[in-house]
């Protein structure tokens, strides 16, 4: 369940954690493609076990009843983010019950692990205010900057065009899927439940740079 807030019935929320003690939780591009098929299949009202999926099938599965509404999301190295609706009530708490035991099962069998990999309960941020809403869009979107220009958010950003550049071929964000670009796992979205701020890829583009432009303190060189 969350930590200090209760969830209610049609809002939207932010959701986090990170690895018990900030440790990694993935560390490979194996282990997130396993989180993000999780994303996709904790999302229902039943029970699905990977090894009654055939590999390369998991976006096929049909899951009938979804438990919570998922807008965008983003995978870094040692926490996730993902942009949420609450559907029913309960839907969000069940949704990442079932996504932090799933992959924490496939990541301590993997690795020969025991114990909690998350940092405790997941947390969240109600997103009450059209504008900071639209924000945390950019705010998700941008976090894989930090794995090219760690301190880019004080120092300045150091290039712009490798920046864009490199957010635009992450592949563990849905940022791809707002740029309109062909993917199964945009399957993961369900884009109609929520404002339709960008109409298409290069209206979050844009977005996209203002926010790099406002949030780096030396401006953005494009190099």
């Amino acid at each position: 369940m969350s930590r200090n807030l209760e969830l209610s019935e049609g809002e939207f929320y932010h959701i986090y954690n990170h690895g018990n003690g900030d440790r990694d939780i993935f560390l490979d591009d194996g282990d997130r493609w396993r989180f993000v098929k999780l994303l996709y299949l904790a999302n229902s009202s039943n029970q699905y076990h990977f090894s009654d999926i055939s590999f390369g099938e998991e976006f096929d599965i049909d899951r009938e009843d979804l438990i919570t509404f998922v807008g965008a999301y983003c995978l870094m190295d040692n926490h996730y983010h993902i942009l949420v609706k609450e559907k029913e009530a309960g839907g969000i708490s069940k949704f990442i019950q079932k996504l932090s035991t799933g992959y924490t099962m496939y990541f301590n069998i993997k690795y020969h692990k025991r114990g909690s990999l998350f940092e405790g309960r997941f947390r969240a941020k109600h997103l009450d205010d059209d504008p900071y809403l639209k924000y945390v869009f950019s705010y998700i979107h941008l976090n894989p900057v930090k794995i090219i220009d760690k301190g880019w958010k004080e120092s300045g950003l150091k290039n712009l065009t490798k920046t864009q550049k490199f957010l635009e071929g992450y592949k563990f964000s849905s940022y791809l899927d707002y740029l309109g670009k062909n993917r199964t796992v945009n399957k993961i979205l369900n884009k109609e439940e929520f404002p339709e701020y960008f109409i298409n890829g290069e209206e979050i583009r844009e977005e996209m740079f203002d926010w790099l432009q406002y949030e780096s303190p030396r401006g953005c060189p494009r190099g």
